[in-house]
C-alpha cells in the first residue's frame, strides 16, 4: 500500500460513502435489498437540538447529522479495497 497519497484514500473513501448510501436509498424499497439501508442516524442538531446563534439581523443554525448504513460500510470497504490496488 503506498502511504504518499492520504488525500487520494479520502477522496476514494467519501464517494464510497456517498455512492453506498444512494445505493442503499435506491434500494430500499426492494424487499430482498432492503436490508441495505438498514442503519443508524446520530450527531449534533437532530431532534431540534440544534446550536442557534441569533445576532438579530442573520441566525446562524448549527448542526451535524451522520447516517451509516449497511451499504455506505460497504461502499467505504471498497473504495478502501482500490485505493490497495492503486
Amino acid at each position: 500500500m503506498k502511504t504518499g497519497r492520504p488525500w487520494v484514500l479520502l477522496l476514494l473513501m467519501l464517494c464510497g460513502v456517498v455512492i453506498g448510501s444512494f445505493l442503499g436509498l435506491l434500494t430500499k424499497d426492494i424487499s430482498w435489498l432492503s436490508w441495505l439501508d438498514y442503519g443508524m442516524t446520530f450527531g449534533i442538531g437532530t431532534n431540534g437540538g440544534a446550536f442557534v446563534l441569533n445576532l438579530g439581523v442573520i441566525v446562524l443554525t448549527f448542526g451535524l447529522t451522520i447516517k451509516i448504513s449497511i451499504a455506505s460500510i460497504i461502499g467505504v470497504v471498497i473504495a478502501f479495497l482500490i485505493y490497495r490496488r492503486l
